[in-house]
């Protein structure tokens, strides 16, 4: 009788031996925050605008709201036996630094369980001053310096500015940066590119990671190249979130056949570090992903016909601890 075979099974083993899942990338402090009477905000409102929209969870919640949203989440992780998380959150005007200062209780209170890292969410940018006062109080209380151009590229037509005050502020605290890249999946953006460039720049080789990149999928087969040799000359890694993207809105814009997930097909082979996110759980941006890794991780390898079992599990776990500095 011939063998029969469940690669599921295969590959949670082999995840479990390699020190277990990581979630390199969450929006964990506004996780849960969805509910019926708001979906048609996730239904009717682009990306861009809900970057505003979501004041609406944030302004009025209280530092124990946001411990309570990040226990929850981080209970789920746990019972996944997911090792090692790192989320995004946001400090800036509206919510101040009460999310942050619940996140830090939340990771104490669960130290013994799960390793924790926190990256600054620019929501409203760092141009504008009381923003930068923000961004500036974040930096100092995270592990990861975080950002998104696209904010104050839409707002102020800065967007490389934005990236020189994340990779100054980070080279000056020895921080590593996580920045949000190439999200829209279209051939307009160029943020990954601009990214590895200002990484040489700043001598940051090594230190900074794009997060997304669904966007590389969109440019002819060259550009693809010619960023992806950009990006292993910058040490420069991606963070994949699947699941978050998967629902890219239809374009009639032409473009290479491609699906909306960052393109680890060709990332992978060109030497390019790549790990493995849940982005945001059960939110205005993502209302139905429930934060499962194993939905995450099989969405990705098999949306980019990706068949390299020993890589699929490193993306899954030791990718993971590289781009949060986890040793």
């Amino acid at each position: 009788m011939s063998q029969t075979w469940n690669f599921k099974p295969l590959i949670l083993d082999a995840i479990k031996k390699n020190g277990g899942w990581v979630n390199s990338h969450a929006h964990v402090d506004r996780a849960f925050t969805i509910n019926p009477d708001t979906l048609d905000i996730y239904k009717n409102h682009s990306l861009e605008e809900k970057w505003d929209l979501v004041d609406a969870v944030k302004k009025d919640a209280s530092e124990d709201e946001y411990y309570r949203r990040f226990c929850q989440a981080i209970e789920i992780m746990i019972e996944q036996e997911v090792s090692v998380l790192g989320s995004f959150v946001d400090i800036d005007p509206i919510c101040e630094d009460r999310a942050i200062k619940a996140g830090l209780r939340a990771r104490e209170q669960y130290k013994d369980q799960i390793t924790i890292k926190f990256a600054t969410q620019t929501l409203k940018g760092v141009i504008e001053p009381e923003a930068r006062r923000w961004f500036d109080r974040g930096a100092e209380l995270v592990d990861i310096i975080g950002g998104l151009p696209k904010r104050d590229e839409r707002d102020h037509g800065k967007g490389e500015e934005h990236l020189d005050i994340l990779l100054s502020t980070a080279k000056k605290m020895g921080k590593m940066v996580h920045v949000h890249v190439d999200q829209f999946n279209s051939t307009e953006d160029t943020e990954t590119e601009l990214l590895c460039d200002k990484t040489v720049e700043y001598g940051m080789q090594g230190k900074v990671v794009a997060i997304h990149g669904i966007s590389l999928g969109a440019h002819p087969k060259a550009y693809r190249d010619k960023v992806y040799k950009k990006m292993k000359s910058a040490e420069v890694m991606m963070i994949s979130c699947p699941v978050a993207w998967i629902d890219s809105k239809r374009t009639e814009t032409l473009m290479p056949f491609h699906n909306s997930l960052t393109p680890i097909d060709e990332l992978v082979p060109a030497g390019v570090t790549v790990a493995l996110g849940t982005d945001n759980i059960c939110d205005y941006m993502v209302p139905f992903c429930d934060g499962d890794m194993w939905l995450e991780l099989s969405l990705l390898f098999t949306g980019c016909r990706f068949t390299d079992i020993d890589e699929i599990v490193k993306i899954a776990t030791t990718n993971g601890r590289k781009v949060l500095g986890v040793e």
